[in-house]
C-alpha cells in the first residue's frame, strides 16, 4: 500500500497532461514501464509475472491508480479538480463614477 500511495502522489503531482502507464515491478526489483498499454492488470500479470503491478490513468485532472500484487489489490482515485479561479471577470460591469457636486 505504501508503494501504491507513493506512485499515486507522483502521478498526481506529474502535471495536467492526460496519460496512461503500467508499472511492473519484478521479484528482483527490476522495473518495467509500459506507456499506453490497453492490457488489463490480470493479463499483464499473467504475461510478465511481476511481483507487483500498477496502472496509472490521468485524465481531465483526475488520477486513478490500480495496484495488484500476489493476493492483494487496491484502487486509489482523486476527485474532480476544483475549477480554476477566474482571474478576470469580463462579464462584470465596470462603473465609472465621475460625479461633481455643485
Amino acid at each position: 500500500m505504501k508503494q501504491a500511495e507513493e506512485i499515486f502522489q507522483a502521478a498526481h503531482a506529474g502535471g495536467p497532461d492526460d496519460c496512461e502507464l503500467a508499472i511492473l515491478v519484478g521479484r528482483d526489483g527490476a522495473i518495467h514501464m509500459l506507456a499506453e498499454s490497453d492490457w488489463g492488470l490480470e493479463p499483464l500479470r499473467m504475461h510478465y509475472g511481476p511481483e507487483a503491478i500498477y496502472r496509472i490513468r490521468r485524465s481531465g485532472g483526475q488520477v486513478r491508480l490500480e495496484a495488484r500484487s500476489w493476493g492483494e489489490s487496491c484502487v486509489l482515485q482523486s476527485g474532480r479538480p476544483d475549477p480554476p479561479l477566474r482571474t478576470a471577470l469580463p462579464d462584470f460591469p465596470r462603473y465609472c463614477c465621475n460625479s461633481t457636486v455643485l
